[in-house]
């Protein structure tokens, strides 16, 4: 499944969520997958969820106020998302570029193989939700992975993984140390 990842520089994590449009069509969803993957992204976590309305509106509450604000928190709640934790060199700019455009009409017209030009249905249900930053990053990846420990993971894992140890569990769908190499935060 795609080639390891090495890199000689630190591995940067980021958010990568798939949203209920995605998650509603099993080819899409798979498709993004693969996608992930190939583009030499180490799955560090996955995991599905459901939120309440209440889950999104704590999440989305930078936005409030604004004219998309109610449709994204009902939205969000409104069917089962597979959330990632993402690591790549640069992982937060390169899962964005892989992404598109938040808009899905300028992602079908300025980047039509991104995943919002070629799964995007609106502004919206546009597939995919990826930080924007290593501080909303860092900050996102709490919100939906409360038990991750960044810190150890790149005391512990980090260094391991750049090297090119990961191997992906097709299972599990995630990367992970082989058992000798494996800490408490993998």
């Amino acid at each position: 499944m795609g080639a390891v990842l090495r890199s000689a520089r630190p591995l940067q994590l980021t958010l990568a969520v798939l949203k209920p449009d995605a998650v509603a069509h099993p080819l899409v969803l798979e498709a993004v997958h693969e996608t992930i993957l190939n583009n030499k992204f180490l799955i560090v976590r996955t995991k599905e969820l459901m939120w309440r309305r209440e889950d999104s509106q704590r999440f989305y509450q930078e936005h409030s106020g604004r004219f998309f604000y109610q449709r994204l928190v009902e939205f969000m709640a409104s069917g089962p998302m597979r959330a990632y934790i993402l690591a790549h060199e640069d992982a937060v700019a390169r899962w964005r570029s892989l992404m598109g455009p938040t808009k899905v009409y300028r992602a079908r017209n300025t980047a039509p193989d991104s995943i919002r030009g070629a799964y995007g249905l609106t502004d919206t249900r546009n597939t995919t939700h990826g930080s924007d930053s290593v501080a909303s990053a860092r900050r996102e990846i709490a919100f939906f992975f409360p038990e991750f420990s960044e810190s150890l993971w790149y005391q512990q894992d980090e260094p391991h993984l750049r090297c090119g140890l990961a191997r992906y569990d097709a299972g599990e769908r995630v990367h992970s140390l082989p058992k000798a190499g494996r800490t408490e935060s993998s």
